[in-house]
C-alpha cells in the first residue's frame, strides 16, 4: 500500500471527478494513473497560490482500476460523460475517451477539448499515454475546504512531508508513515464528496 501525493493546481471537479458516488481520476497524472494499484492511496493537496498549500483537495483509496474502453463502456459510469450544456456536474465529467477503429482514440467534447469541440491533442495524447482509469468508493473530496494536513504526517521521522509542493508526485513514503495518514484520514471521519470545486461558485452546485 502505497500514497501518491500531488498538488491539484486546477480544482474544477474534473480530475478528479468526485461525482455521482465515486471519485475517479480518468485525465492527467498520467504516471500516477499508470502505476497506482488497488489499495494504494492518492491524495491531492491544494496550490500555493490559492492559499492552500498543506490543504487536503481529496484523498482516495484506489478500489478499482478500468481502461479508458471500459470505462467508457459501463453503465455505471455513463453519469459522468460530460454534457456541457448540463449541469456543473455533467459540464466536468471525465469520461471523455474511446479507443476507434483506426487505433486512434475518440475525445468527447468536453474540459479537455477546445471551446468548439475540436479535439485538443495535447491533452489527448497526454492522457492517453496512460489509457487507465484510477476509481474509488472510499474517498474524500473537500475541493477548497478541505483540512490543514496534521504537522505530525509533514515532519514524520524518518518519511518526507507528505504533501508534495512543486510539480509530478511524491510516493516513497515509508510503511509507518502510510499507516500514520490512513489512521489519520480514519479518524477524521469525512467521506465522499463535501464541498464543490474550488473553481466553482458557490453557485450553480448541483
Amino acid at each position: 500500500m502505497r500514497v501518491y501525493s500531488y498538488v491539484v493546481a486546477r480544482d474544477w471537479g474534473f480530475a478528479p471527478n468526485p461525482f455521482h458516488g465515486y471519485c475517479t481520476l480518468a485525465t492527467c497524472k498520467r504516471l500516477i494513473r499508470k502505476t497506482a494499484q488497488v489499495d494504494d492511496w492518492v491524495i491531492g493537496t491544494g496550490s500555493a497560490t490559492e492559499g492552500r498549500a498543506g490543504h487536503l483537495v481529496y484523498a482516495m483509496r484506489v478500489t478499482e482500476t478500468m481502461s479508458f474502453d471500459e470505462y467508457w463502456a459501463s453503465k455505471r459510469f455513463a453519469s459522468k460523460r460530460p454534457q456541457l450544456q448540463g449541469s456543473r456536474k455533467q459540464q466536468y465529467g471525465d469520461n471523455i475517451y474511446r479507443s476507434n477503429p483506426d487505433g486512434g482514440w475518440f475525445q468527447a467534447d468536453s474540459h479537455h477539448s477546445f471551446p468548439e469541440g475540436q479535439p485538443n491533442e495535447e491533452n489527448l495524447v497526454d492522457d492517453t499515454g496512460a489509457p487507465r482509469v484510477l476509481i474509488s468508493d472510499d474517498f474524500a473530496y473537500w475541493g477548497g475546504e478541505g483540512p490543514a494536513v496534521p504537522d505530525h504526517l509533514r515532519s514524520f521521522e524518518g518519511g518526507m512531508d507528505l504533501c508534495h509542493g512543486g510539480q509530478g508526485h511524491r510516493r516513497n513514503f515509508p510503511e509507518e508513515q502510510v499507516a500514520a495518514f490512513v489512521e489519520w484520514f480514519r479518524a477524521y471521519g469525512d467521506s465522499g464528496a463535501i464541498a464543490p470545486p474550488r473553481k466553482w461558485s458557490r453557485h450553480s452546485q448541483s
